[in-house]
């Protein structure tokens, strides 16, 4: 069978997302995945950015990164995004990228492919589910196969373990309040595992 190419999209400012989006692929890769991440572009002035030493240092860190084309779209047999929660809904940054992709969308090329998404918020109810249903929205339209991780193991029972998307608390000093590496992991391979039935179907 062949293996299910998983992008990892995510934009982070404070590196919580990044990091979700590594353990994304880890998770992805141990179920034998091909994994290729990828970051959404900063639309932040330069100048807002150098004077937020948090946001600065994510921001050279995930500078070498590359910007999903649409080929890399294409490439895909599934993608999961992981973005933080902007007044309850996604990230600017990330609804900017996806607003970009009507031409890819009218072709049909997200058709069928299999989605999942996660988030993160300064606090447990700051929106978190709220954002990853306004993603599951978007893809809905694009014909895209949702796949939550749902009451599918033992980590969703835990803090930051969410049946719609891994979903995580951030306190004010940028660290994640819950432990989740366990909840995103196994929701990556949830989406490996159904990204191959429906690859390896179509044969």
């Amino acid at each position: 069978m062949d293996k299910v190419k998983l992008a990892v999209i995510f934009y982070s400012m404070g590196g919580t997302n990044f990091q979700l989006a590594k353990w994304a692929a880890e998770g992805a890769q141990e179920a034998n995945a091909e994994v290729k991440i990828f970051k959404v572009p900063e639309l932040a002035p330069m100048e807002v950015v150098n004077n937020n030493p948090v946001w600065k240092n994510t921001f050279e860190t995930t500078k070498d990164i590359p910007v999903p084309t649409d080929e890399d779209l294409t490439w895909a047999d599934a993608i999961i995004v992981s973005v933080p929660t902007r007044f309850g809904n996604m990230a600017s940054q990330m609804k900017q990228f996806l607003d970009t992709k009507g031409g890819l969308w009218a072709r049909g090329g997200l058709v069928n492919k299999v989605f999942s998404a996660m988030s993160s918020a300064q606090n447990p109810h700051g929106g978190q589910e709220a954002t990853i249903l306004s993603l599951y929205t978007t893809v809905m339209h694009w014909g895209m196969i949702i796949v939550p991780p749902g009451y599918t193991h033992d980590s969703i029972f835990k803090a930051g373990g969410n049946p719609y998307g891994t979903s995580v608390s951030v306190d004010q000093n940028g660290n994640m309040v819950e432990d989740v590496q366990d909840a995103v992991k196994h929701q990556a391979k949830r989406v490996v595992e159904v990204a191959k039935w429906i690859k390896n179907g179509k044969k």
